[in-house]
């Protein structure tokens, strides 16, 4: 029987037909997709024809439609809802994706056509889209090597199959950890919780088969963290949290972190520049590691300042409850929540009831329906989890896209939350419509309740995926979230204010079981409160971001604890604050090359998303046409079509300063 993945599939917007396709198709279908890729780049490589635009460019734009089909599919799946089988699949064929990805970029015939027409561009009468795919494609080439040769070819080749392997090999040690540790409750733990707390724990032990449970899923963690008074038990909890991928054994990934920045400095090096970070910096809007580390540090110094100062309060409530010594990492959350409930009269609990998932989701669509003209009709087709829901997405009665919603958690998937494109928008060779998937975290109940932190994910990813949804150009490797990794959170951190609007809470923050919305005193309260505890958040990730960069900048540490140890010393870490993300955990950084050395990016985007709202506040009006407009035109339909700092100023009028971002987090005086 032909293998369902390389089908032509007759079904509603193209969707994969999921309830088809079984884990064995994957291998065969990736082999044979591959063979083919392989044999399209070689007839692009060896037309008899003079390199033109047209016959080498387009030409392999239009190769490995089948490989993009089938690992759409399989990376949606394996990231969400992984199993033994699709695990193997993972390990077994990363590094054959390198290796195959390292035959079309050190495939000599290719590259020159690919130089001849790039060296011939100002004569070709290119359009400004054309032009800038050329540039990408010879830069894409290039930085991957396409012009070294002999042994430094091998190397890289060897050096990029290493890569992939540990990269996949970092996930699934940080799922196994995260999947194989859980704090099972007895009754009489459970008092002082919350109800939706027990609530998010019961199901989590039902899934595991035992009572109720702490799991090392955040959207349990740190609601167990806030509310438990029970310090023992914070602390097993926080202990196993921090520890994930520094347990020892099979799933340690500590080794695996000192091979992969090791291997990437060669790699840095063997394309000529003096580092990992000079590397992958040459691409983005910071330009270089100085400006990267200017930026976090004029964030550090009144970050810091303001989470030492709440570190003397709580530590001062520590000792009024009777208990000496330190304010330790398991402490914050629980006195930062009784604080926070003492000082603004904000109790989580209170607050809770008012953030339903339904009411969020439809939030999230009605905001872009105002700012947009996006209607969203709920899909009845097969998808690859039960907890998988999809819409079409329309605008004047056309599909703009497809848009899949995989809400909680579970224990075959990856932990955080992303965006994702089974397919992605292009106009060429054929018109396409997205297939966007948002993927989160959240805890499940009856209904399932977010915090305000769990409803701000949900907007951000939305925000990615309005990227993906509104993108309106030619080429697919500029579409969408195509773009610097600096500039790609600002739609997405940019979106997270719609939330904070006061007639978007007015409407769909209401009661779980009353129906009756929010009190303005109370929404007053939770708007109020939003830049609480804030030293801490820009503490926490702005650690992270630098050893990221510390690690990348300059020679690979040996062994990357102990330069962690060292960064977090030299800038004065707060003792009762941990890294965002430490080291054997931080897939971030780790899981593959995305955000290393660019774990900054979200700060950089942030300067960006605090300016960005801003015009919409002159202009009197959070959903001003005008401006969603301009939102539209110049940031989220463009893609990579245009450099990023242009897309911005044109959008602008000019780039940011850091004072809008530090007045956006509370950390000097508006």
């Amino acid at each position: 029987m032909t293998n369902i993945l390389l089908q032509q599939w007759d079904t509603p917007f193209g969707l994969p037909p999921f309830d088809q396709i079984k884990d064995e198709d994957f291998a065969p279908a990736f082999d044979a997709a591959m063979e083919q890729d392989l044999a399209e780049i070689e007839a692009v490589a060896n037309n008899p024809d003079a390199p033109t635009f047209e016959n080498t460019i387009e030409g392999l734009m239009c190769t490995g439609r089948t490989l993009d089909k089938v690992a759409g599919v399989f990376y949606n799946i394996a990231g969400s809802d992984s199993n033994e089988t699709r695990e193997a699949i993972m390990r077994d064929y990363a590094p054959k994706f390198a290796a195959h990805g390292s035959k079309i970029y050190s495939n000599k015939a290719l590259f020159q056509r690919i130089a001849a027409v790039y060296d011939a561009r100002d004569s070709l009468d290119l359009n400004d889209e054309q032009q800038r795919v050329l540039m990408l494609m010879h830069r894409n080439f290039i930085r991957a090597g396409a012009a070294l040769e002999g042994d430094e070819d091998e190397r890289l080749k060897v050096i990029k199959s290493r890569l992939a392997e540990l990269g996949t090999q970092f996930t699934q040690n940080l799922l196994a950890d995260e999947r194989g540790w859980s704090m099972e409750l007895a009754e009489d733990d459970l008092e002082g919780l919350p109800d939706f707390v027990i609530s998010a724990m019961r199901s989590a032990g039902e899934e595991r088969g035992k009572g109720p449970c702490v799991t090392l899923s955040r959207s349990v963690i740190v609601p167990f963290l806030q509310f438990s008074p029970r310090r023992d038990l914070r602390e097993k909890a926080y202990r196993a949290w921090g520890l994930r991928g520094a347990n020892g054994g099979d799933t340690d990934n500590r080794g695996i972190a000192a091979e992969t920045l090791k291997l990437r400095e060669e790699r840095a090096k063997l394309l000529g520049y003096d580092d990992f970070t000079a590397y992958k910096l040459a691409t983005e809007m910071a330009g270089n590691a100085d400006n990267v580390r200017g930026l976090l540090m004029d964030v550090w110094g009144p970050a810091k300042a303001a989470a030492d100062a709440d570190a003397k309060v709580l530590e001062g409530m520590l000792h009024a409850d009777g208990i000496q010594g330190p304010l330790e990492a398991w402490d914050w959350h629980y006195y930062a929540q009784k604080r926070r409930m003492a000082e603004h009269d904000l109790d989580e609990a209170q607050v809770k009831p008012y953030f339903q998932l339904e009411n969020m989701i439809q939030a999230a669509f009605d905001c872009s329906t105002k700012l947009f003209g996006l209607e969203f009709a709920p899909l009845d087709v097969p998808l690859y989890h039960d907890d998988a829901r999809a819409w079409e997405v329309t605008r004047d009665g056309e599909t703009v896209a497809v848009f899949i919603g995989d809400y909680f958690a579970r224990g075959s998937k990856r932990s955080g939350a992303w965006c994702s494109a089974i397919r992605a928008q292009r106009k060429f060779p054929d018109v396409q419509v997205p297939l966007v998937v948002n993927v989160c975290n959240f805890a499940k109940g009856s209904p399932a309740l977010l915090s305000y932190d769990d409803a701000r994910t949900l907007f951000h990813e939305f925000g990615h995926a309005l990227h993906q949804m509104l993108s309106d150009v030619t080429y697919e490797m500029i579409s969408g979230t195509s773009v610097a990794r600096d500039f790609v959170e600002l739609p997405s951190q940019l979106y997270e204010h719609w939330l904070e609007v006061p007639e978007v809470l007015a409407e769909y923050a209401v009661h779980a079981e009353t129906g009756e919305p929010m009190p303005k005193d109370l929404l007053d309260k939770v708007l109020g409160a939003a830049t609480y505890d804030m030293g801490f958040q820009t503490v926490e990730y702005v650690a992270s971001a630098l050893v990221d960069l510390a690690f990348h900048a300059g020679p690979a540490p040996a062994d990357p604890m102990q330069k962690q140890a060292e960064v977090l010393e030299e800038i004065g870490m707060p003792r009762a604050i941990s890294m965002r993300h430490a080291t054997p955990h931080f897939a971030h950084v780790f899981s593959g090359d995305g955000y290393s050395s660019g774990y900054y990016s979200y700060m950089w985007s942030e300067v960006m998303d605090a300016d960005a709202f801003a015009a919409f506040e002159e202009a009197g009006d959070a959903f001003d046409p005008e401006m969603a407009k301009r939102l539209e035109g110049f940031i989220l339909s463009k893609g990579g079509s245009v450099d990023a700092e242009d897309l911005y100023t044109q959008f602008r009028g000019r780039m940011p300063g850091v004072d809008a971002l530090l007045k956006g987090r509370g950390l000097i005086a508006a």
